[in-house]
């Protein structure tokens, strides 16, 4: 089991570094600046990995899907960063909080069709 999660884990991460090069972005890593330099994007993020870090996941996946229907690739970074830091979260708490390693993958999955990547994705996974 843990070699199946293990295997899981550096897929997604795979998955998540091509994507974020289709966007022109070096890494998945989201850098934020001091709360008070926040754009849009930063203010999101800093909300979803709080959300989620809290155990509220599913609530944050939403939120998140909602602004990428009105930004779309504005928000693509915050977006793949939200979801490398799902896939580092112990399986344990994602467990716990009704939430799996394969809806990590799912997600991955729509943001790149948000973002209109979804064939490298499924291609990937």
């Amino acid at each position: 089991m843990a070699y199946e999660n293990d295997y899981m884990m550096r897929t997604i991460r795979e998955m998540l570094r091509v994507i974020a090069k289709l966007l022109g972005k070096t890494t998945v890593t989201y850098e934020l600046p001091s709360e008070e330099n926040d754009t849009e994007e930063d203010a999101l993020y800093r909300r979803l990995i709080g959300m989620a870090d809290a155990g509220e996941i599913n609530e944050a996946e939403n939120m998140l899907f909602e602004a990428l229907e009105e930004n779309g690739e504005d928000f693509g970074g915050a977006a793949l960063a939200f979801y490398e830091h799902l896939n580092d979260m112990d399986a344990g708490f994602l467990d716990d909080n009704d939430y799996s390693r394969e809806e990590v993958s799912l997600g991955i999955k729509n943001v790149a069709r948000v973002l209109g990547c979804e064939s490298v994705a499924n291609a990937l996974m």
